[in-house]
């Protein structure tokens, strides 16, 4: 097996010495960049050997940025697991559970911090610290580095005040929107963009194998009979709006087709048109109405439940038309039948025969669940409370919902480690273990749903085939928007690699000699060790494309069609020929 040893970094065990991680090395090295990887291809590893090399060269203090508390814990261990005597280099983690007065006084302790980004931008801007030393920042899920994410500030105040500022950003999902590539680029001062496919030779022989399958499933006929009545409503909503020239999409009723009517009645608004209030009132009506019909359809009665006690709870402050929706008989007698059902969806029973094959053929397998609502999650853990050999535990995010309590990054941890640990096998989450998590052994995750994002996609399906063979399960309800995600996700999935070559093409990227950064590092194969350039160049030449020296093709016997011209229509009016004139 091959391993990357540099003399003043890394332990022998550190990582697999692959040479496209090594190439990604060579340009961070060189300059800002952003990381473009598939999950599992070992972005942190190439953070780990710049970091190596950044205390090599004895060079400030090092931030490395992640945007979850989880995820800090994580990286702070593979740290001290991976770095040659950690111990002198004082690695120490920030976040908002320590509190600011405290904080102020750990940022001039340690040369390796890992913080989450909030505790940076906070106390940069009260003054308690610094980025003026700070050599080289790494920024982990780089994608949310626009808006006003805290990650993006961050850069943006380490950019002003650090003396040569550099940074690495690492994702696997920017985003399918050049704008939005463009934003991070913009504000992270990113020079160059290395990104490579798992499709390429140099890659895709070092990534675990990983099955995706769909599976369709029919929604009950009692949800649909749930339905029927609220079709019925929004459809008579739109067929209004069509004939005030406000709705204008063709079709069933869709939240970007309502989108688009809201912005129509505001303009007529802004124009004078006082019958467009109507309209605005009717489109709520209409939004509520479509999130509800979804929850229903794609997610069970618990999500839809829980969608109406949450509008509802929130009724008191919102728009005259949603306390209306409340109040309507129609929705009074759906809340009272859904609060005496059980959940039925036959996504429950999907998700229940899918883990019991799954742990009767590998009874050591861990499976991920994933769903989008609080609600799912539990009544998705209550279903597997009688299945043999299910140890089912729940991660959801910190903030309290509907009066249940959410769980705190600590504890957050704390599920997490006994997920690895083998305490529990099965974990049904919310977004929260979606990114970045590294939960090895993660051999089944299931999509509850299929989500339109790219981003989460690719996240959601990055938590298994890190360390071995993995299978992605997405349950798609049938005739309803599942199958309009599961198409919008892969379509953006898609536009997301064309966007990322387009920006890339457009940097003015710094003169940079290739693998010009690796001096200080050696490759070891078996006893031998031998310099990472060597290395490199020996793996490109074992996947440059055969040339064929033999030209296979068969010319064609070329055929003009029709007669050939005169020579007379190729000369200007007037001119002669030579066969014009007498021959002697």
């Amino acid at each position: 097996m091959r391993r990357v040893v540099h003399h003043t970094g890394l332990t022998d065990d550190a990582v697999e010495a692959r040479a496209y991680q090594l190439e990604a090395v060579d340009e961070a090295l060189t300059g800002s960049m952003l990381l473009v990887l598939p999950t599992a291809a070992g972005k942190t590893a190439v953070a780990w050997m710049t970091i190596a090399e950044m205390l090599k060269k004895n060079k400030g203090w090092i931030l490395f940025v992640a945007p979850t508390n989880g995820l800090v814990d994580q990286h702070v261990r593979d740290l001290k697991r991976i770095i040659k005597n950690i111990e002198k280099y004082n690695l120490i983690s920030m976040t908002g559970s320590i509190p600011p007065e405290k904080r102020k006084n750990l940022w001039n302790s340690a040369r390796i911090i890992v913080a989450t980004p909030h505790v940076v931008r906070n106390d940069v801007l009260t003054g308690n610290l610094s980025l003026q030393d700070c050599s080289h920042l790494i920024i982990d899920e780089a994608h949310h580095s626009t808006g006003k994410h805290p990650m993006a500030i961050t850069a943006e105040l380490y950019n002003s005040e650090a003396g040569k500022p550099l940074i690495l950003g690492m994702t696997a999902s920017p985003g399918s929107k050049t704008e939005i590539v463009a934003e991070i680029c913009e504000r992270l001062k990113i020079e160059r963009i290395h990104i490579r496919m798992a499709k390429e030779p140099m890659l895709s022989k070092y990534l675990a194998g990983l099955e995706i399958q769909e599976i369709v499933v029919n929604v009950p006929e009692k949800i649909r009979q749930l339905v029927t009545p609220l079709e019925l409503w929004i459809n008579g909503i739109v067929r209004r709006q069509r004939r005030a020239g406000i709705y204008v999409r063709t079709g069933n009723p869709s939240f970007g087709g309502l989108n688009e009517a809201r912005a129509r009645a505001q303009h007529a608004i802004s124009l004078g048109d006082a019958s467009a209030y109507s309209s605005i009132s009717q489109i709520a009506t209409a939004m509520t109405l479509n999130h509800l019909i979804n929850h229903l359809l794609t997610q069970g009665i618990a999500a839809a439940r829980e969608f109406l006690e949450n509008s509802h709870n929130t009724s008191a402050e919102s728009s005259k038309s949603l306390k209306k929706f409340h109040k309507d008989p129609r929705i009074l007698e759906l809340k009272n039948t859904l609060d005496g059902m059980d959940e039925i969806h036959t996504k429950v029973g999907t998700v229940r025969r899918l883990i019991r094959h799954r742990l009767r053929r590998d009874p050591e397998s861990k499976i991920i669940v994933f769903a989008s609502f609080r609600n799912t999650v539990e009544s998705l853990d209550r279903a597997l409370d009688d299945l043999k050999d299910v140890k089912s535990v729940q991660v959801v995010g910190q903030s309290d919902r509907s009066g249940k309590k959410g769980l705190k990054p600590k504890q957050q941890i704390e599920v997490l480690d006994k997920f690895r640990e083998g305490e529990y096998n099965v974990l049904v989450a919310t977004s929260v273990a979606e990114e970045g998590l590294d939960i090895p052994g993660a051999d089944l995750v299931i999509f509850y749903e299929p989500v339109g994002s790219e981003i989460r996609t690719i996240q959601r399906r990055g938590r298994t085939g890190r360390h071995r063979e993995g299978e992605v399960m997405v349950l798609v309800a049938e005739d309803t928007r599942d199958e309009n995600a599961k198409m919008s996700a892969e379509r953006k999935e898609e536009n997301m690699q064309r966007a990322v070559q387009r920006i890339r093409r457009k940097l003015p990227r710094k003169n940079h000699e290739d693998l010009s950064n690796l001096d200080n590092f050696l490759v070891q194969i078996g006893q031998e060790e031998i310099l990472a350039t060597d290395f490199i160049i020996q793996i490109r030449k074992e996947n440059r494309p055969e040339i064929i020296k033999i030209d296979q093709n068969i010319p064609g016997i070329e055929k003009r069609a029709g007669k050939s011209l005169e020579p007379s229509n190729f000369r200007p009016r007037g001119q002669k020929g030579l066969e014009e004139y007498d021959k002697k």
